[in-house]
């Protein structure tokens, strides 16, 4: 179970991380707002899926979801450039964050 918790709070890392941008550097106040709510929740699911999970696991899965979301949104969103490198690291980032859930047991 903290293993989905734990991939909500990656989810959610993406999100505030997606909001911050849009924020402007605070400047705008709904995408500000939704950034720091998005980053309470991220954190409060992160320590929650700690309590059982090993801190270099949840951690690194954790951080990973958040690159690879971050960069899938501003792919596609933000209009920013993907090369063929770029899609290929994404997708190494990918292979290793299931490799830590394949590995890992609560």
């Amino acid at each position: 179970m903290n293993w989905v918790i734990l991939i909500i709070a990656g989810l959610f890392e993406t999100f505030w991380a997606y909001q911050l941008k849009l924020s402007d550097g605070f400047s705008k106040l709904m995408p500000s707002i939704l950034t720091i709510i998005g980053m309470i929740i991220s954190f409060g699911l992160l320590a929650h899926a700690l309590k059982t999970l090993p801190l270099s696991v949840g951690y690194a899965v954790w951080t990973g979801i958040g690159i690879v979301g971050a960069a899938i949104l501003g792919i596609v969103f933000l209009k920013e450039p993907a090369s063929a490198v770029k899609i290929i690291c994404i997708l190494l980032i990918g292979a290793g964050i299931i490799g830590l859930n394949l590995t890992t047991h609560e």
